[in-house]
This record gives C-alpha cells, sequence and structure tokens, in this order.
C-alpha cells in the first residue's frame, strides 16, 4: 500500500467506518426506525409519546439543570463541542432530558463534524417541528412529542439515504447504554 493511501486510511479510516454502518436504502433506514426497542437496557420503561406531559416552569427549573433548563423550556443553544454525547459511541438509546421520551438510536447517529449530537432519523412519532425564524432565516427547529422540550434544528445536509442532519444540543439528551451500565 502507498504511503499517501495508508495515511489516509489512517485519518479517514474511523469515520468511513462509521458510514458505512449505516444503512444504504430507505428499507434499511425503515428497518432501523421498527427496531429501535432492540437498542433497549433490559427493563428501561418506555413513555407514550402521545402521553403528553404537562409541566408548571418552576416545576421543569427543579427537575432540570440549568443548562437543560435553558435549552428544553427557553430555546437556548448549547456551545458546540460542549457535549460529550457528541463522541458517545456505545449501543444505546438517546432520550428526551425532560421526560425520558426515545427520539434516536445509537444507530441513527453520525458524527457531522459541526460539534453536536446529530442523527439522520428519529424513532417514529417522537419528535414535532416548527418553523423558527429567529435568525430571520427561516429553519426547522424539532421538539420532544411528549413534553414539548426544544432539541435542535433539522438540515438537509446529512448522509444517504436520508439526507437528513437532525442538528441535538446534547444537554437535552440523556443516554442510555443498551447494557445498562452508565
Amino acid at each position: 500500500m502507498k504511503r499517501r493511501a495508508l495515511l489516509g486510511l489512517l485519518a479517514f479510516g474511523p469515520f468511513l467506518a462509521h458510514v458505512h454502518a449505516q444503512p444504504k436504502t430507505m428499507k434499511g433506514i425503515k428497518e432501523m426506525e421498527d427496531n429501535w426497542k432492540t437498542l433497549l437496557a433490559p427493563g428501561t420503561a418506555v413513555p407514550s409519546p402521545t402521553e403528553e406531559l404537562k409541566i408548571s416552569k418552576d416545576e421543569w427549573k427543579k427537575r432540570l439543570q440549568p443548562a437543560s433548563y435553558r435549552v428544553l423550556r427557553e430555546e437556548d443553544t448549547e456551545h458546540a463541542g460542549s457535549s460529550p454525547l457528541d463522541r458517545e459511541k456505545r449501543a444505546g438509546v438517546f432520550v428526551c432530558a425532560g421526560c425520558g421520551l426515545p427520539l434516536f438510536t445509537s444507530e441513527m447517529k453520525f458524527d457531522s463534524g459541526t460539534g453536536w449530537p446529530s442523527f439522520f432519523t428519529t424513532i417514529p412519532g417522537a419528535l414535532k417541528s416548527k418553523t423558527d425564524y429567529k435568525i430571520l432565516y427561516p429553519r426547522t427547529e424539532y421538539h420532544c412529542a411528549r413534553c414539548g422540550g426544544h432539541h435542535g434544528h433539522l438540515f438537509d445536509d446529512g448522509p444517504a439515504p436520508t439526507g437528513k442532519r437532525y442538528c441535538n444540543n446534547g444537554v437535552a439528551l440523556k443516554f442510555i447504554p443498551k447494557d445498562g451500565k452508565a
């Protein structure tokens, strides 16, 4: 192997390995979305997205860490690169930090290079969206279907076959490893 090819493989190998693990077809995405519960830790309780959670502002302040409160309840954004969940590689499920609703799995995650946890699809029914004009340019903002907590924005620059990038604030998520060991 030529030195340049070897260096390229060493430099980009981790990224390529992760990209190749993603489904190449929409059928593969559908199977991933349908079988997301296989990544739950044994005995994990799963709330229903149709079971809306209504909690007062004061109660949210008691339940959440200040940074999580600002993002989930006030639609703030954490600093890029600040969340350890951006680097999380274990098998498991990412749930809403506000109410525990499963939103994404580790199989849906990819390294976007943005500094925020990014996903190319979601667990069906877990999110709702609206158009946001906070920076004057229209963007698709998404929220937890159960508690209404703000998670991030949806962009059309993700990997094939969905082309989507759900750019999520790490403080709005909790990760539950499949093996149940935190």
